[in-house]
């Protein structure tokens, strides 16, 4: 529940904007590690109603997170978007030190669909799909030319595709967790960086969950707080995320597309060719940055930073990315180990997490509203997890174990694991079928324990390219 000085202080801000006009009701919306998102109305003087949405940092940051721009920069690059003719909600007023607010601003409240997974199913929208990829690229092509004031490339990223790579690398080395695949997948992205193009206006969050759709087509591009400078390809790559699909892994560009329609927008609107080889490489990239990614959202619960239910849930999230990475770099057949043990004693630890959580289900959900339902969600997929890792861990160790056993020599599987991931960072390790189907196999049964239902969790190879 918001606070009444919170709420005072939004009202004096509207007052500020909109004179004689009446404050109705704050709703928080989003609560980011950096900015939070509200749902303001407003009851204006003339007597109708006004919907719009306020972003600001969150309290106590006095600067963004690394690589993040702060809500008053992005603030310009929504009016520079504007400018381009890229659809995005229209800045009302920025947020001064007098409003008590911190850093941010007041844009008009849109409405169409957000909900990734409800794009790429409603039937409403089935027609709107058919045409979303090219729009997609015409959108990426006028974010890509927008031509940046120097007061505002001043305060934006700008990393070359290497820098990013061994950015992303050395955050997961820190981490401080064996992931042979992330290992894998490092060591072959430095090999096949993509030629140097110009450094261009990177959205960085560009994709289906992001974009704001009605049966018109794209009404909104929202989420410019990882803008930088860089490859323009990293964000139709980005886009292509097999993560991005929500569960409609045939179609590559955000579940709802082709590729090639993502390019001839793309390419009608710039008049440039898109290197597929590129596109690729930034596809790949994407999936081993949110595998590194997750996992460092997982640390941040551990350090107490952000004490929430959903973070360890997220950090189990890595092996989606990793698996999408072995699709996409290392195909092949990855079979099923999951037998469940031969228990007799009863209960079973597994059952007891199967008890409770289906006493969650049954008898607390359905009481529970709002945010609160959400977070038992959470709550109860995490449980799920346990259950599945009590019943079927022990096997799929075993089996881990002997791979590695027959890779890199005799010890215990901590030490193995650790054995391998310094073999593949010293480049030391021989890249044969032995080393792909242990790759493939562990990673698709860690995958199997956090998330059985995840699309990648088959042998069909990546449609992206």
């Amino acid at each position: 529940m918001l606070d009444a000085e919170f709420n005072s202080q939004v009202s004096r801000f509207i007052g500020r904007i909109f004179p004689e006009s009446e404050l109705i009701d704050v709703q928080q919306l989003t609560a980011g590690a950096s900015q939070q998102t509200f749902k303001v109305s407003v009851r204006h003087r003339e007597g109708h109603e006004g919907h719009y949405a306020l972003r600001r940092a969150q309290p106590g940051l006095e600067r963004s997170s690394y690589g993040q721009v702060t809500p008053s920069v992005e603030a310009e690059l929504l009016e520079l978007a504007s400018s381009a003719h890229v659809p995005v909600p229209r800045v009302i007023e920025s947020l001064d030190s007098a409003d008590g607010l911190g850093d941010g601003y007041l844009m008009e409240w849109l409405n169409g669909e957000t909900m990734g997974q409800r794009i790429v199913k409603l039937p409403e929208l089935e027609n709107t799909r058919e045409k979303l990829a090219f729009e997609c690229g015409q959108a990426l092509a006028r974010i890509h030319a927008i031509k940046v004031p120097e007061s505002v490339r001043n305060v934006l990223h700008a990393v070359s595709p290497e820098g990013l790579v061994r950015e992303t690398w050395e955050a997961y080395i820190a981490l401080e967790t064996p992931q042979p695949m992330i290992d894998y997948t490092a060591q072959w992205l430095l090999r096949n960086i993509p030629p140097q193009s110009d450094n261009a206006l990177v959205h960085g969050d560009f994709r289906n969950g992001n974009l704001m759709v009605s049966e018109q087509g794209i009404r909104a591009v929202l989420d410019w707080e990882l803008c930088h400078l860089g490859d323009p390809m990293r964000d139709l790559g980005w886009l292509c995320v097999n993560s991005w699909r929500f569960g409609r892994r045939e179609l590559p560009v955000g579940g709802f597309g082709t590729v090639d329609d993502l390019i001839a927008g793309y390419e009608t609107e710039s008049g440039t060719s898109v290197d597929k080889g590129a596109l690729h490489f930034w596809e790949v990239f994407g999936s081993f940055w949110w595998s590194v990614t997750t996992l460092g959202m997982a640390q941040t619960w551990r350090t107490g930073e952000t004490p929430s239910v959903e973070r360890p849930v997220i950090g189990r999230r890595s092996s989606e990315a990793q698996m999408d990475c072995v699709h996409l770099l290392i195909p092949g057949p990855i079979g099923s180990s999951l037998e469940p043990r031969d228990e007799t004693n009863l209960p079973t630890s597994s059952e007891l997490v199967s008890s409770v959580r289906a006493h969650l289900k049954t008898s607390v959900l359905e009481n529970l509203e709002g945010a609160d339902k959400f977070l038992l969600r959470v709550a109860m997929n995490s449980l799920a997890i346990a259950e599945r890792e009590l019943q079927f861990l022990p096997v799929l160790e075993a089996q881990e174990l002997d791979r590695l056993a027959a890779l890199v020599g005799e010890g215990d599987l901590a030490e193995l694991r650790w054995k391998l991931v310094h073999a593949l960072r010293s480049e030391s390790c021989a890249h044969d079928s032995r080393l792909h189907e242990h790759l493939r196999l562990t990673v698709a049964d860690r995958l199997a324990v956090d998330q059985p239902t995840y699309s990648a969790l088959t042998s069909v190879a990546s449609m992206a390219g």
